[in-house]
């Protein structure tokens, strides 16, 4: 005879069976659909990477420089622009050695030109297309960083942060633009920085470059919807690059220094990746960076004004660090 305890027992162990049953070929599936997914992604990923001619400004060292190394191991054709031609053929001659042949035959093109130098961007855009008749993916990656305070800055370092960070790529992008266009195909990459969506302090030039270049390449990613051209704006934290030693100051010298934010910073490797995978899967926008400063974006428009009070007391520490 069966007791009342038994019963439920018997009715539970039937319940979990079922339950079990039901939900492991569910998780399966679920686990088997993500997998196709990603497989599908990764593929068309290298199919629209394979064969692209990539433009990238600021080839020759940190970020720029690694991303020439992600889309040329992806099977790009690239164009390769800086200052320094020498600094560019030795990028040149790397990327050769390591060329996986099979993958990619493209000896990548170089272009040397000055971002602040208007005419200079404009008539290299002339060369690339002539050279390469089109350009797929524009990769904005080069620009100069400050430090300084307000008062101490002259105009002609804004100036010259501006036309580096701001003028020169929106001319490039403006010179590229009308083939684009005319090809209804196109994907324009922008580097930006966390700092193009919150200020800090002493940063005043750099910052405002930054905040002016994520407009507009919003503005742009909206206007060119119709023509059917990608526009991905990428906004980095710190990295591990020279860009603080190359900082221009107050005077227009030299920073010289690799501030403790920059050296404890994502690799250029980690985020030439992040960029990579961003263009390869279309993406309009990717905040790359930690904890605090993704938390200090959100804060600014969720409530500014503690946001501020934050921001002046980074002021106050960072001002009597500097007097001690």
């Amino acid at each position: 005879m069966v007791t009342g305890i038994a019963r439920k027992n018997i009715h539970k162990g039937k319940l979990m069976d079922l339950t079990f049953t039901a939900i492991v070929p569910l998780l399966l599936g679920s686990v088997g659909l993500f997998a196709l997914f990603r497989l599908l992604q990764r593929m068309r990923m290298q199919a629209y990477l394979q064969d692209a001619v990539v433009v990238i400004t600021g080839a020759t060292s940190g970020l720029g420089k690694e991303c020439a190394k992600a889309f040329h191991a992806a099977g790009s054709r690239l164009v390769l622009c800086g200052r320094n031609g020498e600094r560019l053929q030795d990028l040149v001659q790397e990327l050769s050695a390591k060329a996986n042949h099979a993958k990619n035959i493209h000896k990548p093109f170089t272009v040397i030109f000055d971002l602040s130098d208007t005419k200079m961007v404009v008539s290299a855009a002339e060369e690339i297309l002539k050279c390469v008749g089109h350009v797929d993916i524009l990769i904005n990656n080069a620009g100069i960083s400050y430090r300084g305070t307000i008062l101490d800055t002259g105009m002609d370092v804004d100036k010259k942060v501006m036309e580096t960070n701001y003028f020169g790529p929106i001319a490039f992008t403006k010179a590229l633009l009308p083939s684009m266009i005319k090809r209804q195909q196109g994907h324009i990459v922008v580097i930006s920085s966390v700092q193009g969506k919150i200020s800090i302090p002493f940063r005043s030039a750099y910052a405002a470059s930054k905040h002016a270049t994520q407009a507009f390449f919003d503005c742009l990613r909206a206007e060119m919807e119709q023509y059917e051209i990608d526009v991905t704006v990428v906004s980095p934290g710190y990295i591990q690059t020279n860009l603080s030693v190359n900082a221009v100051t107050a005077d227009g010298s030299r920073y010289g220094v690799t501030d403790k934010n920059t050296s404890e910073g994502r690799t250029a490797a980690e985020v030439a990746q992040v960029v990579l995978n961003a263009v390869g899967q279309k993406k309009k926008e990717v905040l790359v960076a930690g904890l605090l400063p993704s938390l200090a974006v959100y804060l600014r428009t969720l409530s500014p004004r503690l946001f501020f009070t934050f921001m002046a007391s980074r002021a106050r520490k960072e001002r009597k660090a500097k007097d001690s």
